[in-house]
């Protein structure tokens, strides 16, 4: 089937299969704001689904292909079509209706931005694209913008702008971003994830440098120069670069960190040898210190001043489900992360050392099995910085159980290298035993990119509840 441009149904009827998503989502609200009809499914409902409803789009919970009839677009993501037979993809086939990846688009809407910019990285693409999002604001550039999380400075995670400035956040996940045109592409980190699609680190390397050649020869190609993949692109690719880093010789360059206590961190920047100041952070970790990097060299190259940088970084406090503060109650502190990488879970164990704490628990869900499995060694040694880890059973995803992997193998595994370890199937488990276990000046951090933000969640409604009923004992 030709594929059609979004252009050309203007004013049509566009159905989103998995609406849910972050991603999808964003898409849905876009186009809601640009005239279309939206309609849309999911397989479950959440604060996202039920948010586009308030919106006025209609959503089916639950795939039934009678709910394409009558769309003039259907949009899928990967994950739909790699999960087996839709019977709203199958629906659409039948009658011919349209269908277009969301990665086409996205790229087909950013197209029509001149100057559009596309963070992608392994690690850290929401944070730093969030960071960027405040400065662009803050510079009143009225971009319109796509992040990968809920940004409080945005309402959401989309802003629909009325200028050339386009920003992204660029997902390396089954190659979507290669259907982006970015003037700026920056690149955080280039890591071994999505091996159940890349064969190896070289196939996701170079993916990452066909992403990087999609740069025009106006624009920039911005990476960390402490990430050796990340080096070895900026050198090898034929487009005018702009490197970052803590540690080696770069453009621009982090001096003099001071990682405070809590979630307060500064830094002065040099760009080639120059001093241009002292920058603060709200949010924790060096890992933070990376993105924020990233975020004043797109933001300099983009011609906004100094002064506008270090205000816009200032006023970021955090994106939901990044290093997010769920709450506090008697003392006990639950902090809520979308890290599901081990790369991830380390740098966000080692921010939560500066948070003050007598205990740190970590709750990890673990995402998809084929992750679990091979990057399992890796999981193994990523918890160093927690006092007791807890381990939930593994959310598939995407993904059907195969047997060859699951959560208890995890935990085991790591009970052998000493670290404190158990294994807790489900959120009514987590929520029992450490609302049993926690004390006054506990940390505990939930992890993971599925839907383990409920347990925190939980876990504060329930401590809540023990102290209003031993209020009432008194």
């Amino acid at each position: 089937m030709k594929q059609i441009d979004i252009k050309d149904i203007k004013g049509g009827r566009v159905h989103f299969v998995g609406i849910g998503g972050i991603s999808m989502s964003g898409l849905a609200e876009f186009l809601l704001q640009k005239g279309y009809i939206v309609t849309g499914s999911d397989v479950m409902d959440s604060y996202i689904t039920r948010d586009l409803q308030n919106k006025g789009i209609d959503i089916n919970i639950g795939h039934d292909g009678s709910k394409v009839i009558g769309a003039d677009l259907v949009v899928y993501t990967s994950a739909i079509i790699t999960s087996g037979e839709n019977p709203e993809i199958l629906e659409a086939e039948k009658r011919n209706i349209p269908l277009m990846n969301r990665a086409v688009l996205m790229g087909q809407i950013m197209k029509e931005f001149p100057n559009a910019i596309g963070i992608a990285g392994t690690h850290g693409k929401t944070t730093a694209t969030s960071m960027l999002s405040h400065i662009m604001v803050e510079a009143r550039l009225d971009p319109t913008i796509f992040v990968g999380g809920k940004l409080d400075a945005i309402g959401g995670n989309v802003r629909i702008g009325n200028s050339p400035h386009f920003l992204v956040e660029a997902c390396e996940f089954s190659g979507s971003f290669l259907e982006m045109s970015p003037y700026i592409a920056v690149i955080l980190n280039i890591d071994n994830d999505h091996l159940d699609y890349f064969k190896d680190m070289e196939e996701i390397y170079y993916t990452f440098m066909e992403f990087a050649s999609l740069v025009p020869s106006r624009g920039f190609v911005i990476g960390c120069n402490d990430d050796p993949m990340v080096k070895r692109l900026l050198d090898e690719i034929d487009n005018r670069t702009i490197s970052f880093g803590i540690q080696s010789k770069a453009d621009w360059v982090a001096r003099d960190i001071n990682y405070k206590a809590n979630d307060h961190t500064s830094f002065r920047a040099v760009y080639k040898g120059q001093d241009m100041g002292r920058f603060t952070l709200n949010v924790p970790g060096k890992h933070n210190v990376y993105n924020a990097l990233a975020a004043i060299a797109t933001a300099w190259a983009s011609g906004i001043s100094l002064e506008t940088i270090k205000s816009g970084l200032a006023s970021y406090k955090g994106t939901h489900r990044r290093f997010e503060i769920k709450g506090v109650v008697e003392g006990v502190t639950v902090i809520d992360d979308y890290g599901h990488h081990p790369t991830e879970i380390k740098a966000t164990l080692d921010a939560a050392q500066s948070y003050p704490h007598k205990k740190l628990w970590c709750v990890f869900q673990p995402y998809t099995f084929s992750r679990t499995k091979l990057l399992f060694d890796d999981f193994v040694n990523s918890f160093h910085g927690a006092d007791e880890v807890i381990i939930t059973d593994i959310m598939g995803g995407r993904e059907q159980d195969t047997g060859l992997i699951h959560a208890l193998d995890l935990v085991k595994a790591i009970k052998a290298t000493g670290q404190p370890c158990r294994y807790l199937p489900t959120f009514d488990d987590v929520v029992d035993f450490l609302a049993a276990n926690t004390r006054d000046g506990d940390v505990v951090l939930t992890t993971g990119c599925g839907n383990v933000y409920l347990a925190a969640e939980m876990l504060i409604q329930r401590m809540e509840e023990m102290l209003v009923a031993a209020t009432l004992e008194r």
